[in-house]
C-alpha cells in the first residue's frame, strides 16, 4: 500500500489543494514553452511534483495561482508537491507512453512507487478533461487504484491545471490556510525546541560544572575539538540557532564576583513574522516560559505565561 495520509482517504483533500479555478487575466510570468497538449502538461507537472521541482511545477499553473504558489514558504511548497503525487518524500520520476496513447508517470521512492496513468483527454473549446488513475505500481489487481478527472484550461495559448472533476479551489485563499497551519506547527516546534535546549543546557552544566558559552557548544563536535565545544546534546540546526521557522537566542545572566551561580535566558523568535510564526517565546532566568506576539521581536518575562496545556520548562532550576 502507498505510504500516504492515511491510505488514499487523504487523496481528495490533498490533491484538490493544487487544483485551481482562477483563469483571470493578468501579467504573465516569463516562462519557457510548455508542451502543447494537455496530457503533456499534466505529465510534466506530475514529474516536477515527484522530483520536488517547484519552478517546473509552477509552469503548469494559471498565472494568478502560480504567483500564490511562489509566495508560499518553501516547506509548504514541498508538502504541496509531495501530496500531489501521494508520497511522503521526493521520488525519482520516469515516464512511459502506452501504445493506446495513455501516458504513465512513475514516482519511485525506496519504499514504494506510485503509478499515475493519464488517459486521452476530452477536449471542449478551451477546456480539457483527463481521466487519471493513481495506484501503487505493484498493485496488479488495482485494489489501491483511485480514478479522478483532471480539468485543464487554455490560458494564453498554453494548457494549465484547472480542477479535480467539478471541484475548484482558489490557491491564494488556500495559501492563507496553509500559512496558518504551518505557523501553528512551527510554534509548537519552537516550544519543544526551547524545552530541548533547557534540558541540554542543564546536562551540559552538570557535565562541565558551568554553562555553555553559546548554543553551538551544545551541538555536534567538530573534528579534534574538545567535548565542551561540541557536547552533542542537540542537532546541528538548533545549535546554529535556527529551526522550523524560528531563530533562537541564548544569554547568560546573573553571575557575579561573589560566586552567585550564573543563570540564563532563552528566546525563540519567528524568522519571518506572519509566515513562519506569530508568537515570540521566552524562558526567563527562573525557568518560566512566556509567550506573546511582538511582531517578530524578542519576548520578555513580562509576557503571559504559557498555558498549562503547553508546558515547556524543565524541572531543573536554572
Amino acid at each position: 500500500m502507498l505510504p500516504i495520509s492515511p491510505g488514499f482517504r487523504f487523496f481528495k483533500h490533498a490533491l484538490i489543494a493544487i487544483l485551481l479555478f482562477s483563469t483571470a487575466p493578468g501579467r504573465l510570468h516569463a516562462q519557457s514553452s510548455l508542451p502543447e497538449g494537455p496530457s503533456a502538461v499534466l505529465k510534466e507537472a506530475l514529474v516536477a511534483a515527484c522530483s520536488q521541482n517547484s519552478a517546473e511545477f509552477a509552469r503548469a499553473l494559471t498565472v494568478r495561482n502560480a504567483e500564490a504558489f511562489g509566495r508560499m514558504t518553501p516547506p509548504a511548497r514541498e508538502t504541496f508537491l509531495k501530496r500531489f503525487v501521494l508520497l511522503d518524500k521526493p521520488g525519482k520520476p520516469r515516464t512511459q507512453n502506452e501504445p493506446a496513447g495513455n501516458v504513465l508517470v512513475f514516482c519511485e521512492t525506496r519504499e514504494v512507487t506510485t503509478q499515475m496513468e493519464i488517459e486521452k483527454p476530452e477536449l471542449r473549446d478551451n477546456l480539457a478533461y483527463l481521466p487519471l488513475t493513481v495506484k501503487d505500481s505493484g498493485d496488479t489487481a488495482g485494489l489501491t487504484a483511485h480514478r479522478v478527472t483532471m480539468g485543464m484550461v487554455r490560458e494564453a495559448g498554453q494548457w494549465k491545471i484547472l480542477s479535480l472533476g467539478l471541484l475548484f479551489l482558489d490557491l491564494p485563499s488556500l495559501e492563507i490556510e496553509w500559512d496558518r497551519a504551518e505557523m501553528k506547527a512551527n510554534e509548537q516546534s519552537a516550544i519543544a525546541s526551547l524545552k530541548a535546549l533547557v534540558e541540554a543546557i542543564e546536562t551540559y552544566r552538570k557535565t562541565f560544572t558551568r554553562l555553555p558559552e553559546s548554543l553551538k557548544a551544545l551541538g555536534p563536535a567538530a573534528k579534534n575539538a574538545p567535548k565542551s565545544d561540541g557536547a552533542g546534546l542537540v542537532d546541528e540546526g538548533l545549535a546554529g540557532g535556527r529551526k522550523d521557522g524560528y531563530s533562537y537566542r541564548y544569554v547568560i545572566v546573573g553571575a557575579n564576583t561573589s560566586g552567585a551561580p550564573a543563570k540564563y535566558e532563552l528566546a525563540a523568535i519567528p524568522s519571518e513574522y506572519g509566515r513562519s510564526g506569530l508568537r515570540s517565546f521566552f524562558c526567563d532566568s527562573t525557568g518560566q516560559f512566556h509567550a506573546g506576539d511582538h511582531k517578530g521581536a524578542v519576548g520578555s518575562d513580562l509576557d503571559a505565561k504559557l498555558d498549562e496545556a503547553e508546558p515547556a520548562a524543565s524541572d531543573s532550576p536554572h
